[in-house]
């Protein structure tokens, strides 16, 4: 699926989860790159970073290495030293043109680090590539994928992960299911009773039902209520879910509380965040972004 992958590795589970999905969603003819970001203190203005002392370097070496061999995975090494580690992984899948960039979702795996400090906040905005998420302790099925998901809601970005969650399943000779959330009016939370409240649930559940009817070879679902919960539930039934953001970078949105960032936290399955970059690779991206801003927030 990815030609370039970069992965996320600290030497804790959630490098080893991540390596494990990586291994899935990358080509057969893929290059996988296991990347350590040793992180310190900024330095004064106009002051270059010191180079890692040879302990330091020696130490990561054999950190990557390990979790190289402990995989049984073909892959490059590299590291380097930055700011914050979201920051550092950028840099380094910029680096090498990934396509991808994999990291675990334990709190003390590689997605932990990069949500902890308001100091991270901006650099992790801008991701450039797709990025995805292994839930914690994930181990593929022997390999063996039964169901591809998809969040839909007939945005651009969502046409987006349809079309790449058709690959995938193509790709993987498995099912494919669309999942639509309607979300309910505020007045129904609030306790309204009566036809008005059941009109305004009918109404666009049977527009969800025409629209995901609509896609070819693609089991339909859809409900009504929270976007983040009912994703997270519908994700039990998956190998992997597949959501679009209309943000500038999956991981900045991660940073802000998105739905993006409760499925990371969440969802039963891996989850592959396409952000704009990966829909500009793919030729996707050529809508402004008034457009993209267009429709329920993700």
């Amino acid at each position: 699926m990815f030609k370039n992958v970069v992965v996320g590795i600290d030497g804790k589970e959630g490098g080893r989860d991540a390596i494990a999905l990586a291994r899935v969603l990358c080509d057969t003819d893929g290059e996988i790159t296991l990347a350590h970001v040793y992180r310190g203190d900024p330095p004064a203005p106009r002051v270059s970073w010191p180079p890692l002392d040879t302990a330091d370097d020696e130490r990561i070496r054999e950190m990557l290495e390990k979790a190289r061999a402990e995989a049984g995975v073909n892959a490059e090494i590299a590291w380097d030293r930055s700011p914050s580690v979201g920051y550092g992984l950028h840099e380094q899948a910029k680096a090498i043109a990934a396509d991808l960039l994999v990291v675990g979702s334990s709190r003390r795996g590689m997605l932990g680090h990069a949500l902890i400090g308001d100091d991270t906040r901006a650099t992790l905005n801008g991701a450039p590539c797709a990025v995805a998420v292994a839930p914690a302790g994930y181990s593929p099925n022997q390999g063996i994928m039964r169901e591809v998901g998809v969040g839909y809601d007939a945005s651009p970005e969502s046409e987006h992960a349809l079309g790449v969650a058709r690959k995938l399943a193509a790709e993987q000779h498995t099912k494919l299911s669309a999942f639509e959330v309607v979300a309910l009016p505020t007045y129904v939370y609030l306790g309204a009773r009566g036809l008005l409240a059941a009109e305004s649930i009918r109404q666009p559940l049977d527009s969800a039902r025409e629209r995901l009817g609509a896609l070819e070879g693609v089991e339909p679902h859809f409900s009504y209520g929270q976007p983040a919960e009912e994703l997270a539930l519908y994700s039990a039934s998956l190998d992997v879910l597949v959501i679009g953001s209309r943000s500038l970078g999956p991981v900045g949105r991660f940073v802000h509380g998105s739905v993006a960032q409760r499925l990371a936290r969440s969802a039963r399955c891996p989850l592959l965040v396409l952000n704009r970059a990966a829909r500009e690779a793919d030729g996707a991206g050529a809508h402004d972004e008034e457009s993209a801003r267009a429709g329920a927030e993700r």
